[in-house]
């Protein structure tokens, strides 16, 4: 083989070589990534979104960071509250890496931090409150959390967005306790809805009654007023016809024959009555004398 081609070979191999290794040291960075890059050990720069190519043998991707927000479920830890009592109480931490070299060299373990973090806060906090202020102050628990984790991370890169307390777990026996009290609750609840509704029944009912009894009462006031309306306008209907009959008798200027016979027709009416006594007039003679000129003045018009 002549020297050339040795020269030409070697050249090939080389340059297979370097693009294998030029290959091997070529880097991805994802867009929710951010890549820590050390040289010869030391941190030398941030690798944003994109291709980058390491220096062989001098540069090194040292971590992947991921840049979304991420979520942290601490596990269960015993905490004691102001009045001695023992509970379980578990937390779940939301965080977002803002500084990719602080969490890269800030802390040897992030996570491990946060949690033990976590732990003594939270004894802390539940130190200060009792029982039932511990059961109902979750706000205030995951508020007071929150500040204090997100100062004390701030030097390792790690905003702390949210902290929540996601149970706690009081002993048994006041678990027990507690269920009993709720369930007297729900009771007392339920019999003063009973009662309740009882009360409003009954009042709806006197006022049934009431209004009915006002409503028969207006009604029999109402039926009174009209009949007796009823009788004023016939009274005065009659009163009126008499008076009128009246009138006209005097319009009409009877002579004593009329007259005497009216007062001849009254008496035949009153005889007719159930009377057991009859008072006749004084003058009934002269009555009887006009009652026979009639009758003979009748016969002669018959013929």
């Amino acid at each position: 083989m002549e020297s050339w081609e040795i020269a030409i070979l070697v050249i090939s191999i080389v340059v297979f070589i370097f693009l294998i290794i030029f290959v091997s040291r070529i880097r991805i960075i994802k867009q929710t990534e951010k890549g820590i890059v050390e040289r010869l050990g030391a941190y030398n720069k941030t690798w944003n979104t994109g291709i980058h190519v390491l220096v062989p043998f001098v540069d090194s991707l040292a971590q992947r960071i991921s840049m979304k927000e991420q979520v942290k479920d601490f596990a269960p830890q015993p905490v004691i509250t102001k009045d001695n009592v023992t509970m379980q109480i578990d937390t779940v931490v939301f965080y977002q890496v803002t500084d990719p070299k602080l969490y890269a060299y800030g802390v040897e373990n992030p996570m491990m931090a946060i949690e033990n973090l976590s732990a003594t806060t939270l004894r802390n906090i539940i130190g200060e409150l009792d029982l039932d202020s511990t059961l109902t102050s979750r706000d205030l628990i995951n508020a007071r959390m929150r500040a204090i984790l997100d100062e004390a991370t701030d030097a390792w890169g790690i905003k702390v967005n949210r902290v929540e307390v996601k149970n706690i777990l009081p002993p048994k026996d006041i678990r027990e306790s507690m269920e009993r009290q709720m369930r007297a609750e729900r009771e007392k609840r339920e019999k003063i809805l009973l009662a309740e509704g009882e009360k409003q029944s009954a009042i709806l009912l006197a006022q049934g009654k009431k209004e009915s009894m006002i409503l028969n009462a207006d009604g029999e006031k109402q039926a009174a007023i009209l009949q007796a309306e009823g009788r004023a306008a016939s009274i005065l209907k009659i009163k009126e016809a008499e008076a009128e009959g009246l009138r006209m008798i005097k319009e009409s200027a009877p002579d004593a024959a009329v007259l005497t016979l009216k007062s001849y027709e009254a008496l035949t009416k009153v005889a007719d009555g159930q009377a057991t006594k009859i008072i006749i007039p004084s003058d009934i003679q002269n009555v009887a004398s006009l009652a026979t000129s009639v009758a003979e003045i009748v016969k002669e018009k018959k013929q």
